[in-house]
């Protein structure tokens, strides 16, 4: 693991005045922040937002990373606007992880990157344990089975031109980097999501890129959050009107690592529930859990900020909702999200609840009628009109959300006093409510921009303008963000006999078991 203490400071914060720009990247919509650190608090301001759309081409669903590389320069722009002659004392970007692109031995990008709900991964875990057995795999990388993991799409790939051609691999967030400063490198927080990286060592596992002949040479060096990552090249200063040097520092680039860090905690008896497209559930440790209960649990060990370990189950979040309001508009009776909660929220309660792990729910499209046939192939009464539909998700989300923060609290042993949920379902309050029903704790919502508090906070540490360990950046975010405490109500009986329920109704495939080279920016 790499050390636990911060980085030191290398730069004076007062060199460039006090703001900090985050590139903060996700799965449906990139941000642009701006943060100033001042009397104790940290004030954030979005300054430019952009649509992430991915494009299915030939049949294969790809991110469109120069439309994505044209909303963080535009972002820029906007942050030397807001800053004026002083621009900001450094920028950092998270993203999403698991996803890659291939450079050539040029630095060109290898055609854009396949996104992860794309199809072709659907074989490759059973194709990957025919030569690695899912006990060893587990031991080597201590990363739960999905589909999606950078591990499987390498594996489903491997014999395409591109991977041939390729000299470099960067996952997303590390390739808007090198596009922004010349300079490669792999940022361990991201890098652990890929289920190639041993979280014991921080180093990539020799055992598993050999079983899959992934050649090691194409992994950039690794960075810590903290570690200088390049600056912003002459040809990015001249088009977003920043005046040079503006360094790039390497932050928590996963968004999770990100939002983990931001979770305005106090003390160590925390679950967290970082909500949006997926939901991450779990605890912070010291140290991984390998064991092979935790294996058969589908739990994660990712790492985070100051050498933590992220130990949580990825669960599929708010991505069934945002899927049914796209095909309620595409077919013609769009529902406007606060009416719709209201409506949910006086639906009968855990009617019909449904595995959102199940991976029939991975693909886009045709949402709510999959929902109904989930509900009607476990005899469950099907949902009536969208309100009904709406509950179900929730219901499911929150019942899954409770099984995650009771999992993680009996296989790594930490006591849970209070479950901190950030991000996105943050501003959804029967989400909240229904957590806190659902597993018998007190739910602290907020901040909803978690992952840009946790990128800014490390750039402020690294440039001193902040100072102290985790707790320290916590206390911070608490005296910076209106936070809301959601008390469990009621009575958990009907929980237990919902999950009772859902469990009868699972199916077989409704539970997601989740050579010396040159290369570019070497």
């Amino acid at each position: 693991m790499p050390p636990a203490e911060p980085a030191p400071p290398r730069r004076a914060a007062t060199a460039r005045g006090d703001a900090f720009a985050a590139v903060d990247l996700g799965a449906s919509s990139g941000r642009v922040m701006l943060g100033r650190v001042r009397e104790g608090r940290l004030a954030l301001e979005e300054v430019h937002r952009f649509a992430n759309r991915p494009v299915r081409v030939l049949g294969t669903l790809h991110w469109d990373m120069l439309g994505i590389h044209r909303g963080v320069l535009e972002g820029l722009r906007a942050v030397a606007a807001a800053t004026g002659a002083a621009g900001p004392a450094s920028v950092g970007i998270d993203s999403w992880g698991v996803d890659y692109g291939l450079l050539d031995a040029d630095g060109a990008l290898l055609g854009n990157p396949v996104h992860y709900r794309d199809t072709r991964t659907r074989n490759a875990p059973d194709e990957v344990e025919a030569v690695l057995p899912a006990a060893d795999l587990y031991a080597h990388t201590g990363v739960q089975r999905m589909p999606i993991n950078t591990l499987y799409q390498w594996a489903a790939s491997r014999g395409s031109r591109q991977a041939r051609a390729a000299r470099r691999m960067l996952l997303v967030p590390d390739l808007v980097s090198y596009w922004l400063t010349g300079t490669c490198g792999t940022e361990l927080t991201v890098a652990s999501t890929t289920q190639l990286l041993d979280p014991r060592t921080g180093n990539w596992s020799a055992a598993v890129t050999e079983a899959v002949g992934l050649d090691p040479g194409l992994f950039a060096p690794l960075r810590s959050p903290g570690d200088p990552a390049g600056e912003l090249l002459d040809d990015v200063l001249a088009e977003t009107g920043l005046r040079g040097p503006v360094p790039v520092t390497a932050v928590g680039a996963h968004d999770t690592a990100s939002a983990v860090a931001a979770v305005p905690a106090r003390g160590e008896r925390f679950a967290y529930l970082a909500t949006g497209t997926w939901s991450l559930a779990g605890v912070e440790l010291s140290e991984p859990v390998l064991t092979e209960e935790s294996r058969a649990a589908n739990f994660t060990n990712e790492l985070g900020v100051d050498g933590t370990v992220r130990y949580l189950r990825n669960v599929m979040g708010l991505w069934l909702l945002q899927e049914c309001l796209r095909s309620w508009a595409a077919e013609g009776t769009p529902q406007e999200l606060d009416p719709l909660l209201r409506s949910a929220a006086r639906a009968p309660g855990l009617r019909s609840v449904v595995d959102v792990g199940g991976s029939e729910f991975l693909q886009p499209g045709r949402m709510p009628g999959r929902i109904a046939q989930a509900c009607a192939r476990g005899g469950q009464p099907v949902p009536r009109d969208p309100a009904e539909t709406a509950r179900c998700v929730l219901d499911s989300l929150a019942l899954a959300h409770r099984d995650a923060v009771l999992d993680a609290r009996r296989l790594s042993g930490v006591e849970v006093e209070a479950v901190h949920l950030v991000g996105g379902g943050a501003r959804n309050p029967l989400l909240c409510q229904l957590t806190a029903n659902a597993c018998g704790l007190p739910v602290v919502a907020g901040p909803v921009e978690a992952a840009a508090y946790g990128n800014l906070l490390v750039q402020a540490r690294t440039a001193g303008a902040v100072t102290g360990p985790l707790p320290a950046l916590r206390a911070l975010v608490r005296d910076s963000v209106r936070l809301r405490q959601y008390d469990p109500e009621g009575d958990r009986s009907p929980w237990e006999r919902a999950a009772a329920r859902r469990a009868a109704g699972e199916h077989p495939t409704g539970r997601q078991r989740q050579d010396g080279r040159e290369s570019p920016c070497a």
